[in-house]
C-alpha cells in the first residue's frame, strides 16, 4: 500500500464539468469544494455514481477524497468526479486498472450539448411550418 503522507492526484471531465481529485490515505471521508458529499450532491444517486470506483475496487474506507469541482451541473460534476477518482486509484495501485476498465470508469464520456443552428430555435427544433 502507499506511504503514509502520499497524495495521489488526477483530473476528470464530463460535459462542461472539471474535477480535480486528491486521494489521501484515510478512512473514507469525502470533501468536495470544502463541503461534505451529502451537502454538495443533494441526491443519493449522484453520491452513488461518484463512489462507484471505490466500491468496485474495495477501497471505500481506505482513502479520503478531496475534490475541487467546477463548471456544469451536478450530474456532470458527479460523472467528472467518478472519472477523477478512477484515475487517481490507478495512481495508487496500477493493478486496479483492469477492474476499472471493465466497469467502464476510465472512459471519458465525450457527449456534450449540440450547438444551436442559425435559422431555427434550437439545435434540432425547427420553427412551425405554415402552408398558407
Amino acid at each position: 500500500m502507499p506511504e503514509v503522507h502520499e497524495k495521489f492526484y488526477a483530473t476528470g471531465k464530463r460535459k462542461e464539468s472539471i474535477a480535480k481529485v486528491w486521494l489521501l490515505p484515510g478512512d473514507g471521508n469525502f470533501v468536495i469544494n470544502g463541503r461534505g458529499m451529502k451537502d454538495y450532491f443533494k441526491r443519493d444517486s449522484l453520491e452513488t455514481l461518484a463512489k462507484q470506483p471505490m466500491v468496485i475496487t474495495d477501497t471505500l474506507g481506505s482513502f479520503d477524497v478531496h475534490a475541487t469541482l467546477k463548471g456544469g451541473g451536478l450530474t456532470g460534476q458527479s460523472g467528472a468526479l467518478r472519472l477523477g477518482i478512477s484515475r487517481a486509484l490507478i495512481e495508487t495501485d496500477p493493478n486496479l486498472r483492469t477492474t476499472l476498465k471493465r466497469a467502464g470508469f476510465l472512459t471519458r464520456d465525450s457527449r456534450t450539448v449540440e450547438r444551436k443552428k442559425y435559422g431555427q430555435p434550437g439545435a434540432r427544433k425547427k420553427f412551425q411550418f405554415s402552408k398558407r
